[in-house]
């Protein structure tokens, strides 16, 4: 764990967030409008007019998702899909007085994201409705607002209607929202496009598309500038261009711009350029926008497979839904950042943003700390999984909801491929042939220089039926079809398959057809991190407990899903080191053990489980009995010792699955694991069997906030004996307090069949070990935490908000 800390806070240090606040000054061209709204629960008709008296409403930033500030009942209406917590109706207001001195201006506000059926209200007047929860919009308040004066922003939250979601949605306006102001001519912020026309390691040709708009009753004619930086700021390229624009007119220009000895963008290293695209009137510039790109080729055939920058890279990908475990939905920086960073600490080198467009945060942090994305629009189509999920609004909202998702998003170098659904349940019709050729004719349309794909699978006999809706695509998405693989490559040889889920024990099977098969590109597991909703997938059992896989019954008080490589808190299980074996290109050797069969039950398994394993050798009560000891290594061989006799030594190549498992007597003490180059012994890992739980140990990932109000430290809890072994078995209860510049923004352990709020003071650890986050106020100063627990000494951290 100590490992992954100090991963974490190094990526974290190495990645900037904007910080942008408001103050009373005149707008600038985007503005945090996080600060100081009023929330409600509950729906309130009249909350939309100007004088309704909102005094005894809660005081609140964004992000919010008030569902995770519910309890959990087995009887909420979301059910098992929803992880049993409520949701229900909401409302959002804020008072902002907008300047006189910024009359003349077209002023917008912008939200990333509302779950959802979102209505916003200026001064009383709708502006319109949104009902896809996972989608950004916009809306021009500029004929509504009353400049020099208090203006009211409300806005109504509808997740009342039940089952419409699969997984865990929460409730609330989760993302950022802006406002921003321009000048009457203007460039668009989704009218930039940023392509790499061509590249060797002499120069690259940047593309870059601006639509530029005139809102005014006069022709303009000015200058349109754009000029490119290298992550040092130094000057890379520019293009300047004299434009002339007829009164209320909307023009897009594209120019070539070439870069001498470009840095491209890899996950190896994720090189980002910025390009700032100004306007200016004679001297003046009216207009300026900064966008972020990277230069980077890719191509892909089934002959090479998948080439970035000309290089073949194989697809080492995992699933990902937008929870961010004790924090629900609400996408803060810090939580979106670091779920990133664990990923890419796990040995991913990509992430599907199942089954729904991310957020910004998510998507820079991919560009920046260097992980391949399919983005991905939809879970279905015109054909419900859900009675009111998105088929509702499927024929009125996908063509602006595609758009939101790929206007927004095509400038990421880290997005490679673009995917428009998942599983659709109307596969087999051929109307679904037609709805993927126009979903992937607009995407190609506003954006050529990706493939489309999307995730299909079946559950029954039939796999070549689909073979036209396959065609739809650049790349067949498989959904635990791998093992169509090699016959459908011989019936149609120029297809290219990416499996874009996969069961995690198949992990060997599936880097092998990637590894052997070049029309094969790369696997997505499902998943990389455990959620919230889809109750109890990837669930192992006892015997005596509920049967069944997670479809077939409730099983309260699971509350999430348990198949994630990374847990809810983010500890690695022993899978996902397994799986950074297999993809890894240096040398590398992990040690767990197998929980004994009938340890605590006997062991039942789903579909989505592995066996439970561990990084643990305290199995008290079960001293002299056998256990299995699994070391996962890519040595040729491994040896291992126990309290320093010869256990045995094993091979661990390929032809073993890079996988070395040794049955023995459980006998206290260390467990030591080597890996053999040449017959010599090298990296060595151990565990220690720990005694009784004495100790407290806090972790943070970082020391330092910013004092936004929003910026956030994951403590890590873990319970040690008193020699600061780990215990393992450990599931103390724990308080904590934060005083000073902070508050406790959400507290968890990795037991998805606890259900302890996650919104407290108080936690049980689970198998040792807790999480505490920490958010800061909008106040610089000490923040202390204390944490406490019966019967062991209690521990403080220190730290600061500036």
């Amino acid at each position: 764990m100590n490992k992954i800390i100090v991963f974490l806070h190094l990526m974290l240090a190495l990645f900037s967030i904007s910080m942008d606040s408001q103050t009373k000054k005149s707008i600038d061209r985007k503005t945090k409008f996080d600060y100081d709204w009023k929330f409600k629960l509950g729906d309130h008709p009249d909350a939309s007019h100007v004088n309704y008296n909102d005094e005894g409403w809660r005081n609140l930033d964004l992000p919010h998702d008030w569902s995770i500030e519910g309890a959990f009942d087995a009887k909420n209406p979301m059910g098992k899909d929803g992880g049993y917590l409520p949701a229900g109706i909401g409302w959002y207001r804020k008072t902002v007085n907008i300047l006189a001195v910024d009359k003349g201006k077209k002023l917008s506000l912008y939200f990333e994201g509302v779950y959802m059926n979102s209505e916003v209200f200026i001064n009383g007047t709708s502006l319109g409705v949104r009902p896809y929860g996972f989608s950004s919009f916009s809306y021009d308040i500029t004929p509504y607002v009353k400049f020099g004066q208090n203006n009211v922003i409300a806005v109504r939250v509808d997740n009342s209607q039940q089952k419409n979601c699969r997984w865990y949605s929460g409730s609330g306006i989760y993302r950022h929202v802006w406002l921003t102001a321009t000048n009457p001519v203007h460039t668009d912020p989704w009218g930039i496009a940023i392509s790499t026309l061509q590249t060797d390691a002499e120069q690259a040709t940047v593309n870059v598309k601006a639509v530029l708009q005139n809102e005014t009753s006069l022709p303009k004619s000015v200058q349109l500038a754009i000029q490119l930086y290298d992550s040092n700021n130094k000057k890379a390229g520019k293009k300047q261009l004299s434009v002339s624009m007829p009164s209320n007119s909307i023009k897009e220009f594209s120019v070539d711009i070439a870069v001498k000895t470009p840095k491209f963008w890899s996950p190896e290293m994720p090189y980002l350029y910025k390009a700032e695209i100004s306007i200016l009137e004679g001297k003046n510039v009216v207009d300026e926008i900064s966008q972020s790109f990277g230069i980077r080729a890719i191509e892909y055939s089934a002959d090479k497979g998948f080439l970035l920058n000309g290089k073949q890279t194989n697809i080492n990908g995992s699933c990902v839904h937008h929870d961010n475990g004790a924090l629900g939905a609400a996408a803060y920086d810090r939580a979106e950042i670091r779920k990133v960073a664990l990923l890419k600490s796990a040995g991913f080198n990509a992430v599907r943003t199942s089954h729904n467009p991310p957020s910004e945060i998510f998507l820079n942090a991919c560009d920046s700390l260097g992980l391949l994305v399919m983005d991905e629009s939809f879970d279905g189509w015109r054909e419900k999984k859900n009675t009111y999920d998105y088929s509702v609004y499927f024929d009125a909202w996908w063509q602006k909801d595609i758009e939101a998702m790929v206007l927004r998003d095509r400038n990421h170098p880290s997005i490679v491929f673009w995917s428009t659904g998942n599983e659709i349940i109307e596969r087999k019709s051929p109307e679904a042939v037609e709805t993927a050729k126009k979903l992937a004719s607009l995407i190609r349309k506003l954006d050529p220089t990706r493939p489309v794909t999307s995730a299909m699978t079946t559950w029954d006999e039939t796999w070549e039926i689909f073979d036209p809706l396959f065609a739809a695509h650049d790349i067949g998405g498989y959904n635990y079809q791998m093992h169509h693989a090699e016959e459908d490559h011989k019936r149609v040889p120029n297809r290219i398959i990416i499996q874009t889920e996969s069961f995690p024990r198949d992990a060997f099977n599936n880097w092998k057809a990637v590894n052997d098969l070049p029309y094969v590109i790369g696997d997505f597991v499902w998943t990389g991190m455990d959620y919230l909703g889809e109750s109890s997938i990837g669930r192992y059992y006892y015997k005596g407990e509920i049967e069944g896989q997670h479809w077939q019954a409730e099983f309260f008080p699971w509350h999430g899903s348990y198949c994630g490589d990374i847990d809810l808190i983010g500890w690695r299980k022993p899978i996902s080191h397994y799986r950074e074996i297999l993809y890894s290109s240096s040398k590398k050797i992990y040690l767990a053990v197998k929980e004994p069969d009938g340890y605590y039950g006997e062991i039942k398994e789903t579909m989505w489980s592995v066996w439970p394993t561990w990084e643990s050798w305290t199995w008290p009560g079960h001293e002299g009995k056998s256990i299995e000891v699994e070391v996962y290594s890519n040595y040729d061989k491994v040896r291992l010792y126990c309290n320093g006799s010869l256990v045995g030594e094993k091979p661990t190549t390929r032809s073993e699955e890079f996988k070395a498992v040794f049955k023995m007597p459980y006998l206290q003490g260390e467990l030591k694991a080597v890996g053999m180059v040449n017959g010599k012994e090298t990296e060595i890992t151990t565990l220690k069997t720990a005694g009784e739980t004495a100790k407290i140990k806090l972790s943070p990932d970082n020391t330092t906030l910013k004092a936004d109000g929003q910026d956030l430290i994951h403590v890590m809890v873990e319970l040690t004996d008193a020699q600061g072994i780990p215990q393992p078995n450990a599931e103390n209860q724990l308080t904590f307090e934060v005083t000073g510049a902070g508050t406790i923004a959400g507290v968890a352990n990795a037991n998805l069949k606890d259900i302890d709020p996650y919104i407290s003071t108080r936690h049980k650890a689970w198998k040792g070990q807790a999480l505490l986050i920490i958010k800061s106020k909008r106040e610089k100063g000490t923040i202390q935490l204390k944490v406490t627990s019966p019967g062991i000494q209690s521990q403080i951290l220190t730290l600061k908000s500036k």
